[in-house]
């Protein structure tokens, strides 16, 4: 029986693989956990109490596309917290967490040629995984662009060929940067547009951790295409409530953009897609209405980079995260480290080479390791004091 080769090389998702890596070897301690970015922070009472009020809805297929009260909720987050409008009929849809959304919107905009060429992928290096399989399956070719301490921890556009920009249908780009944590300025996006606008190609702007920042809110994209005059079907906009909110299990993501980008989205969806039950979008509708319980999450993530600040002073090539949860530590090898943290103190990290592709033989992560700083403020203290006296002392 034949199977696609499009998927033949690709390496086993990265969980699995640190599971391979660690599982066999007993933990020389006790256990801090420090992989997964999963919130763990408290979210609002509320949230319960609000699917058990709408429980009865567990009866009905819910909306598809979102119910009004969602996306009306969605739209009014877009104007004040970027000060865009977003029609919520036209330009705004609900999904089952943003990674079904990154990957659906490949397949509903991305085009089967460019230029005559076979179209082209923009990825940063490393990412988000889902950006890669979403290239691969739409026949597109991947090219992925460094995003390094040489590149400010974000891919340099510039770099990239006319050749290569010229096939380019999108590129994927995530601000606040996982696993980075670097933010793309007005003037980074600024670029990036311009590029798009000059070129033709579509931006996917991943902001799902645009509200975990250490001083200044990060730049939206949709803000500053609007400002720039740019097409309004230049950038898709993603974000979801599992970082904002401490939801991940709420599979409460949204995309935004151009009508024109957004019906073919909604069309493929019809066929495809997976709403969220109805008793969760009301929940979630809620949830996108409230910024206090957000205003306390984004506080004990400041106080966790001051602890991280404190117990990594004086390593050298360490970089304070501008914004999101992880922190990107540099180490000679990421899977000896991993391991000797994990067999020596009961800490458990990733790889950073498990977020990347080895490019002209060089894996941009494999100097790198993975930290999630989403236990409790004295676990993370125990963990980081343990990273630091067994990986850098």
């Amino acid at each position: 029986m034949d199977f696609p080769e499009r998927f033949s090389n690709l390496p086993p998702y990265a969980f699995p693989r640190l599971r391979t890596l660690l599982d066999s070897h007993e933990p020389g301690g006790d256990v801090v956990h420090m992989t997964i970015g999963e919130p763990k922070h408290e979210f609002p009472a509320w949230v319960t109490e609000t699917i058990t009020a709408h429980a009865a809805e567990f009866n009905s297929y819910p909306p598809n596309d979102g119910t009004p009260a969602l996306r009306g909720a969605i739209s009014g987050w877009l104007g004040r917290r970027y000060g865009v409008e977003a029609d919520p009929d036209t330009q705004v849809m609900a999904l089952n967490g943003t990674r079904e959304g990154l990957y659906n919107a490949a397949m509903a905009l991305c085009p089967e040629v460019k230029n005559g060429q076979r179209p082209v992928v923009l990825i940063p290096n490393p990412f988000y995984q889902v950006y890669m399989i979403a290239a691969l399956s739409v026949g597109a070719e991947p090219v992925f662009l460094p995003a390094t301490s040489l590149t400010g921890q974000l891919p340099d556009f510039n770099a990239v060929s006319e050749d290569v920009l010229n096939r380019t249908a999108i590129a994927y780009i995530c601000s606040p940067a996982n696993p980075q944590g670097a933010v793309a300025s007005r003037d980074y996006w600024a670029n990036l547009i311009a590029l798009a606008e000059k070129h033709d190609f579509r931006i996917f702007a991943d902001e799902c951790y645009s509200e975990i920042y250490r001083d200044a809110p990060p730049v939206g994209a949709l803000s500053v295409a609007r400002d720039m005059g740019a097409d309004p079907e230049r950038v898709v906009l993603f974000n979801s409530l599992s970082k904002r909110s401490n939801l991940p299990g709420l599979r409460s993501g949204f995309v935004a953009g151009g009508p024109d980008s957004m019906a073919r989205i909604k069309t493929l969806r019809a066929y495809s897609g997976a709403p969220l039950p109805g008793p969760l979008q009301a929940a979630a509708a809620r949830v996108w209405s409230d910024e206090a319980h957000v205003e306390e999450n984004r506080a004990l993530y400041q106080e966790k980079y001051r602890i991280a600040d404190t117990v990594m002073a004086g390593i050298q090539g360490y970089q304070a995260p501008e914004a999101g949860f992880f922190l990107w530590l540099p180490v000679e090898d990421g899977e000896a480290a991993a391991l000797k943290a994990w067999t020596q103190t009961g800490v458990r990290v990733l790889p950073g080479a498990y977020l990347a592709r080895e490019v002209n033989g060089q894996n941009p992560g494999k100097g790198y390791v993975r930290v999630a700083m989403v236990a409790p403020k004295t676990e993370l203290q125990r963990g980081l004091i343990k990273l630091r006296d067994c990986l850098y002392v």
